[in-house]
């Protein structure tokens, strides 16, 4: 089956999602951002019909799917208003990662977890002055006998406060060439040594981004996730499944927005006509929901190649469909406010917030301009400038 034409398991999926996320919606998940709490009830439901490890082993209790899956579900979500930021993080990187690359012990402690939710991991590379360059990571794990001693600080790592563990990415020395070398490390949320202090953000959000602090932090040989040597391999294995996410949210965030506003310009009534009737209003929203069509087709692409193991093919299709998804959900919100007027920017009709939401899908996990360089360097052959 291609994937530009969805299965029948697909749309029964999309169609099963769907009324869920309808039955929370954006009111549930702003209602629980206000109150600083998090998404319990929406997660556990969508952990129970076994929707938050559709791509996890069955062996673990997984669905035995893929991204693909996993991705119609966040987006399903999102087109619903309540798209569950976690799922980027803990089933679709780190459940990926361990999945593939842990060891027999880490799958068996960890994927029954993260299958069924009630377990969460975070995941964190990001640092304050590595940007998007994992080459910068400063990050080190040295070893102490059987040990490891991890030392370092991470910046905008989401939801660390209810994580039950972080899959942290550090630089050992290798032992042959004694250049660093990416290794990734699961720290649980107690260990001594590992700080954390919240972000002021103002995106309105129930999952909050950290700070972490790595002093000294004390590990045991088993948090090594699988084979040193590996390291990059494994980085990049949890990384396109997180741009395919990360597109998937966008696609759904700017389906939710588009929504409104076709409701909103179907009914609203300034003259004769319905203001939908008027192209000045039409067209823009048609354009939206192209856009919005064309890049959930470059993820499929990229989630159908993922779930081949094709990494390589995987890489660029994710890059390209998180740009798309990124574009296509600003430009959606933007036009969706435009259109609802100065009730675009009411608490009432809930797209407001959206303008800064859209945004992060521009800069997270990895800009739009890096992403410009990885085609410009990777798929056309260009010189780097850097």
């Amino acid at each position: 089956m291609s994937s530009t034409i969805e299965s029948a398991e697909h749309k029964a999926l999309r169609s099963a999602v769907a009324a869920l996320g309808q039955r929370y919606g954006r009111e549930y998940l702003a209602r629980v951002a206000r109150e600083g709490g998090h998404p319990d009830e929406l997660w556990a439901d969508a952990a129970k019909l076994g929707y938050l490890g559709v791509n996890l082993p069955e062996a673990y209790g997984g669905g035995g799917s893929g991204i693909a899956e996993l991705a119609i579900v966040l987006e399903e979500l999102g087109a619903a208003g309540c798209p569950l930021l976690m799922m980027v993080v803990s089933p679709a990187i780190c459940g990926t990662v361990i999945a593939r690359f842990g060891t027999d012990d880490q799958k068996r402690t960890w994927l029954p977890g993260l299958a069924d939710g009630s377990r969460t991991m975070a995941f964190g590379i990001t640092e304050p002055d590595a940007g998007s360059n994992s080459h910068r990571i400063t990050t080190t794990a040295r070893r102490d006998g059987d040990d490891w001693i991890l030392t370092g600080r991470k910046v905008f790592i989401s939801g660390v406060d209810i994580a039950d563990a972080t899959l942290i990415v550090g630089r050992a020395e290798d032992a042959r060439t004694g250049r660093l070398k990416p290794c990734l490390f699961i720290v649980p949320r107690d260990t001594p040594g590992f700080g954390r202090s919240v972000i002021d953000m103002e995106l309105q959000a129930a999952e909050k981004q950290f700070e972490l602090t790595l002093d000294e932090v004390r590990l045991p040989a088993s948090a090594l996730v699988g084979d040193e040597d590996a390291g990059l391999l494994q980085l990049f294995a949890g990384l396109n499944p997180e741009r395919i996410m990360t597109a998937a949210f966008a696609i759904g965030m700017g389906r939710y927005a588009l929504a409104r506003a076709i409701e909103y310009a179907k009914t609203r009534q300034v003259w004769k006509e319905p203001i939908g009737a008027h192209q000045a209003v039409a067209h823009p929203l048609a354009q939206a929901h192209i856009e919005l069509e064309l890049a959930r087709l470059m993820t499929q692409k990229a989630a159908a190649l993922y779930d081949a193991g094709d990494d390589m093919g995987a890489g660029e299709a994710a890059n390209m469909a998180k740009y798309a998804a990124g574009e296509a959900c600003v430009r959606a919100v933007d036009q969706s406010v435009h259109t609802l007027g100065g009730n675009g920017l009411t608490r009432e009709y809930g797209l407001a917030s959206l303008i800064t939401a859209s945004r992060v899908a521009r800069i997270a996990p990895v800009s739009r301009e890096m992403i410009l360089n990885f085609v410009s360097h990777q798929t056309l052959g260009l010189p780097k400038s850097y």
